[in-house]
């Protein structure tokens, strides 16, 4: 049997990547083929469904796939993530020269988000906010950069453009990842000392490698250990792992989600069968 994996097609590299992955996996002794997805809520589907065994996962679909997966019975695993996927944060950004020193300082004032399925930009920042008292509709304007909707927030998924209104004067602040907070700053959509971090979520983790229903356990354990075993120091290998943002693979853990869950609770986001219950959300 060839084991077969779902990655949603964020962008042109995501061929690049599984290719080789696939050309290693392969020559280790593992069938293995994956196929490509426009959007997570399909892939998650699937997955469930055992039309796909395994889903490179991101955490807002691992969320999806377990409630569907409860719903009818079957369990899903997090068999590995990258060293990348631990313990990240999202941040609260307002301008240097704004006055703005906390996020009290907020209210009644407007903030800048990501696409409204994005975890990092979206989601886990405006739970943040709810648990400060500051509630979207009520004391807080949202304006959302709906970038790359059914993406999941890779990897920017409209956090440049908060990013730039927030540079602008066009919001009073801005939610992002970390990771992209400085990545801003280096190419230069935040000026240098131009911002001022004034809140920050709890360490999350991010995307996993789910393993569905229909998968062969006999094939699981070699998908892992040939994971687990790529190394860095592989020069054929280092350029895939570059390109995929990681150094080494780690077992899965799924400690990392519960801020996402009560996120996508107190939004309605999907209901507690999995069922896409979000306003306004067309993958």
């Amino acid at each position: 049997m060839t084991l077969l994996m779902g990655a949603v097609a964020y962008d042109p590299k995501v061929v690049s990547i599984w290719d080789g992955f696939r050309q290693h996996l392969v020559d280790r002794g593992l069938p293995f083929d994956f196929v490509l997805y426009s959007h997570y809520e399909r892939q998650a589907e699937d997955l469930v469904n055992g039309r796909i065994d395994a889903a490179w996962n991101s955490p807002l679909a691992w969320v999806r796939a377990v409630r569907l997966a409860s719903a009818r019975g079957v369990e899903l695993e997090a068999l590995v993530m990258r060293d990348t996927d631990r313990d990240l944060r999202s941040l609260i950004v307002t301008r240097a020269d704004s006055g703005i020193e906390s996020l009290a300082d907020l209210a009644d004032r407007t903030i800048a988000t990501g696409a409204i399925d994005s975890p990092q930009a979206n989601l886990l920042p405006l739970s943040l906010l709810r648990s400060h008292g500051l509630v979207p509709g009520k004391n807080l304007t949202v304006r959302r950069f709906d970038v790359g909707v059914g993406l999941h927030g890779d990897h920017i998924g409209g956090e440049r453009d908060a990013a730039r209104a927030l540079m602008a004067g066009a919001v009073d602040a801005a939610c992002m990842i970390d990771a992209n907070h400085l990545l801003f700053a280096r190419e230069g959509t935040l000026a240098t000392g131009a911002t001022r971090i004034i809140g920050e979520t709890a360490p999350y983790d991010h995307c996993n490698m789910t393993i569905g229903p229909s998968a062969d356990p006999g094939e699981v354990a070699r998908f892992r250990d040939v994971l687990l075993a790529m190394s860095y120091d592989n020069a054929s290998l280092r350029p895939l792992l570059d390109l995929e943002g990681l150094k080494l693979w780690c077992p899965g853990r799924t400690s990392g989600y519960s801020a996402l869950e009560a996120a996508v609770d107190e939004t309605g986001f999907y209901g507690s069968d999995g069922g896409v219950r979000a306003d306004g959300y067309r993958p």
